[in-house]
């Protein structure tokens, strides 16, 4: 900011930082908003590089931190013959690289507690759109009409969403009202974009009451259309989503690695079980049954959430796990707990006895396997071993015989 300001451009922290540091918190990371441009910004910084295309920014690397740094916004009208800003049919914003003041660039932020801005020079707050009435009323309310800023982004319904449920704060009365009549909206993002969401929604410490709202505002059937109708029809299902969000925040808090296999394991085994269900009723056997069901559900989900197979792989070990883990006697039982994904399908077994499903008291047999046999060597399974690459012979390609 100092370095922005001696070059004579307006400089201010703003967003979460500055909403965090007014409600006693720590931030852990810092926007800076500046009339600047992103190639102004990129000149100034050696150690910067100008991301996005949908919104360009600069990210400015300081040693392990990256300070975004963004131009501020300006109005635009509705036609795609503005400058740099373009819609699709249904409103949602393709692009939009308009560049504005401080007053215009607050009020094209989403959420009026994350648009004040801090001037480090004078040590002064500016708040354009009520940020800090809100901030005292502990509710999330989006800047502008509702509907017409879920239209333009839908991901914005999320957002709204993610900081009630991670400020503990009330949805705004209209912002909340127009999430359950758009919430189709988000079958037009694509599935990369949501599962960048996913991870913010559900592995930031806030995973339990992010469900609930999420399943309140009828977004959750638009991420997971197939495990919300399971859900609604089965207590167990309920309970089950409810422990993993629950479990998945703990760990959080005290500072265990959490991993989107996991929860994602636990958010679509609804799915699974009724699809395995299903194919063993047209004579499939069970292992068989769960792999297809496995493979099935994931192919669905990746539809809507493009799910990495860097976790897709784990979580269906972990699935077909469960048929391996009444197999408790001799050789077969120290031979699992010696698989790389075991811990995880054990883990997955005590979630599913939390939810109230009756496991016939495996977990505390394999608890106590356990702590009879201690540490064992992990050996990883075929499907965590990759194949060598074939190289590529190098020369030029020999030209063909003539005909």
């Amino acid at each position: 900011m100092a370095r922005l300001r001696d070059k004579e451009h307006q400089a201010y922290l703003v967003g979460g930082a500055v909403r965090d540091l007014l409600l006693g918190g720590h931030p852990k990371d810092f926007d800076i908003a500046t009339d600047a441009t992103p190639e102004e910004v990129h000149a100034l910084f050696g150690n910067s590089r100008i991301i996005g295309r949908r919104f360009r920014i600069v990210h400015v690397r300081f040693g392990r931190e990256v300070i975004e740094v963004t131009t501020f916004r300006g109005h635009h009208d509705d036609t795609e013959a503005t400058t740099g800003a373009k819609r699709s049919s249904r409103g949602l914003l393709l692009r939009d690289n308009v560049f504005g003041t401080l007053e215009e660039d607050a009020v094209r932020r989403d959420l009026t507690v994350n648009a004040l801005y801090y001037d480090s020079g004078s040590f002064e707050v500016f708040d354009q759109v009520g940020g800090l009435d809100d901030l005292e009323a502990r509710q999330v309310r989006v800047i502008g009409d509702p509907a017409t800023r879920y239209r333009e982004d839908p991901v914005r319904m999320l957002r709204c969403l993610r900081f009630a449920a991670k400020l503990g704060f009330n949805v705004e009365k209209s912002s909340g009202a127009a999430i359950p009549r758009l919430a189709a909206l988000l079958d037009d993002i694509p599935p990369a974009r949501l599962f960048d969401e996913f991870g913010k929604l559900f592995l930031t410490g806030n995973a339990q009451a992010t469900l609930r709202l999420l399943r309140e505002y009828r977004c959750f059937e638009h991420l997971f259309p197939d495990s919300a109708r399971l859900a609604d029809s089965d207590g167990f299902y309920d309970r089950l989503l409810d422990a993993a969000m629950g479990n998945t925040d703990q760990r959080i808090r005290q500072e265990k690695p959490v991993t989107p296999a996991f929860i994602l394991a636990a958010v679509l085994w609804p799915a699974v079980c009724e699809r395995r269900q299903q194919l063993e009723n047209q004579g499939e056997k069970p292992v068989p049954a769960m792999h297809g069901a496995g493979q099935e559900i994931v192919a669905q989900a990746c539809q809507r959430i493009a799910i990495p197979r860097r976790f897709s792989m784990p979580m269906r070990e972990i699935w077909e796990m469960q048929l391996r883990l009444p197999r408790t006697e001799g050789k077969r039982a120290i031979e699992l707990m010696s698989k790389r994904r075991f811990r995880a399908a054990y883990d997955f077994l005590l979630l599913r006895e939390q939810a109230g499903e009756d496991c016939s008291g495996l977990g505390a047999i394999w608890t106590r396997l356990q702590e009879e046999h201690g540490p064992i060597e992990i050996v990883d399974s075929p499907d965590d071993r990759r194949p060598p690459r074939r190289r590529r012979r190098g020369g030029r390609r020999r030209p063909a015989p003539p005909a």
